[in-house]
């Protein structure tokens, strides 16, 4: 297809959902290291999770092997609500940067929830409610998880408790009443109401939270009460799994208009929303069929990938969850408040740690105000308010494409755009005073909680 011929947006039919989800760890020759019990040291069994996790959800999280799992119908028809999304030709920013470079984005934001979060949430709650679960607990950062969760448990007439990390729910009281307009209940974390939100209290006074703080107290009110279980927007292979219909619908896009992607660039936080972009293109990869550049980015003030170590850590601040081994800063560090975006765990997917670890993926590290100058300057030209977190995926693309002009070469550049950012305008406003800042961690506060790692002896 010739250049002038490719549309702004290229939209799939209903009939060219994906039946399946894709799950990347099939094609992966090194599997992604089991998590285990921190009593034992053992892998863990679907057993023990059941107590935490949907059966059906224990039996995605556990399957390295099953390449494809079918989309139950229900869940496909809840999609068609606002799936499947476009894949847009950004002329316009190419346009400002005059750049040889062909840059597409895969837009998230076009449901309520205003993220990418729906498509695992919905598949979540799905599973909570065939299994006869009463509700669901969870915990959300900068909110779209929350919010998301809250629209597909109103959805499913499930009930809902968030715990949203305390600083994002002062930041960002618009989305925490969009999730309790849905139904759900909203604490800040850390929070009295559970035995670890006081414990990390009385350690960290006045501390503005993490979502390894949250995760903690989601996932004790879950344990202690009947009828429930614990859900999580990012970090677990059963959410990235949920996910690949992002990169799947992507792909087949592409292949749609005759084109195919050079570099694949994803914001990186708990690794949902890039797993998600990448993970047929990633199968490709690992089967030898095609090859990608893809890269992850993440804040410079919470460095997972870039100056974390890889080891098995626990994936909350309160020590109760299982380990994970997983590029991590220590699940003691706590992200400064004056990061305004999303992207606050100090841990990694397990799949794109062990992605990362074996050199099939890139990642950087980049400072929240050039962040937002990038942000603000697709805005102008594309016509879309990016979410924070998607941003640092923006960044990056710029930079690729300024680099092809110097270059002269013609790359195509794939990046995620996981939604939209009308909530986090505090933040905008923020920026547009000149009061945003950069606050990065030193080497002394990561080798503190680096050093704070469990010791762990693998059989």
């Amino acid at each position: 297809m010739k250049n002038q011929e490719i549309p702004y947006k290229t939209y799939l039919t209903e009939q060219e959902l994906p039946t399946a989800w894709y799950n990347l760890r099939a094609d992966m020759k090194t599997k992604p290291a089991p998590l285990l019990n921190p009593g034992t040291g053992k892998p863990l069994t679907a057993q023990e999770l059941t107590p935490i996790f949907c059966e059906e959800l224990v039996r995605q999280e556990l399957d390295n092997d099953t390449a494809f799992f079918p989309i139950p119908d229900e869940i496909r028809d809840f999609y068609k609500m606002y799936r499947p999304s476009p894949l847009v030709r950004a002329y316009c920013l190419e346009k400002v940067l005059d750049t040889p470079a062909k840059i597409y984005y895969k837009f998230e934001g076009n449901n309520t929830s205003g993220s990418h979060k729906l498509n695992s949430a919905i598949a979540q709650a799905y599973y909570a409610k065939q299994q006869g679960l009463k509700g669901v607990t969870t915990e959300t950062g900068a909110g779209q998880w929350g919010t998301a969760l809250s629209m597909a448990c109103a959805y499913l007439g499930l009930d809902l408790k968030v715990f949203m990390v305390k600083v994002s729910y002062e930041q960002k009281p618009f989305r925490r009443e969009v999730m309790r307009t849905y139904g759900a209940s909203v604490t800040p974390s850390p929070s009295m109401e559970t035995e670890v939100g006081r414990r990390i209290l009385a350690e960290f006074p006045g501390t503005t939270g993490s979502l390894g703080c949250a995760i903690s107290e989601a996932v004790e009110v879950a344990v202690k009460n009947p009828g429930y279980r614990y859900v999580l927007g990012s970090v677990l292979n059963q959410v990235l799994l949920h996910q690949s219909v992002i990169g799947l619908e992507a792909k087949a896009a592409f292949e749609k208009i005759g084109v195919k992607p050079d570099v694949i660039i994803g914001c990186a936080g708990g690794g949902s929303n890039l797993g998600g972009l990448i993970a047929p293109f990633m199968g490709e990869k690992l089967r030898g069929e095609a090859d990608y550049r893809i890269i992850a980015v993440e804040p410079a003030s919470c460095p997972s990938f870039t100056r974390g170590v890889f080891a098995y850590d626990f994936c909350d601040t309160g020590m109760i969850c299982p380990l994970a081994k997983m590029y991590t800063l220590g699940s003691s560090f706590i992200p400064s408040a004056n990061h305004a975006g999303g992207l606050r765990f100090h841990g990694m997917s397990t799949i794109l740690s062990q992605l990362y670890h074996d050199g099939l993926m890139e990642a950087r590290a980049v400072e929240q105000t050039a962040v937002f100058q990038a942000a603000e300057q697709f805005a102008r030209c594309e016509g879309i308010l990016p979410a924070p977190e998607s941003s640092h995926a923006i960044r990056a693309a710029i930079d690729e494409a300024l680099r092809c002009k110097e270059t002269g070469e013609e790359k195509t550049i794939l990046f995620g755009l996981t939604g939209t950012g009308y909530f986090d305008l505090t933040a905008y406003q923020q920026f547009n005073d000149g009061l945003m800042t950069d606050t990065i961690p030193t080497d002394e506060d990561l080798a503190r909680s680096i050093a704070a790692l469990p010791k762990v002896s693998v059989e």
